[in-house]
């Protein structure tokens, strides 16, 4: 497809669904990829921040993965070595409760697979919470169990834990998580950034 980031970014099939959220907000897709990029970070969804700066992981959880990466922002926002795709490209918005939603189903549906095609191959998919977890790797377990079973899928896919500060407990619960997972991403991500 030409020019997929520009189609998706004029994308308004979610407007009715983000105007009955308790945000009330108009949909503002973000695409951050580029053919030829080694890495792919996929996420969940933009959040609010992001959805105001229109720049992908523009807040402290994008703080907090970028150091679990080892990459300074330059290296990061790098498109032509990094694509960020998360399975909505909108920020979903809250519900009544002030809890975010889901990504809605048919981002994925309409985009997915065609961005996943355009961007091939790529030589480290690092995953970022369940719902990444279940499109990549069609993992259906909790969060806790595929990132344990990390060894599965490295060194070509590293499936993480969101790097919101909602997870610090699980996190501080898990330390094999940064004593082992994370030297052995870490790496990963080196060789894959320093390949020419």
């Amino acid at each position: 497809m030409p020019d997929l980031p520009k189609q998706i970014t004029r994308c308004r099939l979610c407007a009715d669904r983000f105007a009955a959220t308790a945000t009330a907000h108009r949909p503002r897709p973000v695409a951050w990829f580029a053919p030829g990029a080694r890495m792919l970070v996929a996420g969940q969804a933009p959040g609010a921040r992001v959805h105001a700066s229109g720049v992908p992981f523009d807040d402290a959880s994008g703080d907090r993965l970028r150091d679990w990466l080892g990459l300074d922002r330059a290296a990061f926002y790098d498109r032509s070595r990094v694509a960020i795709v998360p399975m909505a490209f909108c920020f979903p918005g809250y519900d009544a409760k002030g809890s975010d939603l889901p990504p809605p189903a048919i981002c994925r549906q309409t985009w997915h697979d065609a961005v996943m095609a355009e961007l091939a191959p790529i030589r480290l998919r690092v995953l970022v919470g369940a719902h990444a977890h279940r499109y990549h790797l069609g993992a259906r377990g909790s969060v806790a169990q595929i990132v344990a079973n990390w060894r599965a899928h490295a060194p070509e896919v590293f499936a993480l834990p969101h790097p919101s500060w909602r997870n610090t407990a699980w996190i501080k619960k898990n330390p094999w998580f940064e004593a082992e997972v994370l030297p052995a991403l870490r790496a990963r991500v080196q060789e894959v950034m320093s390949d020419g």
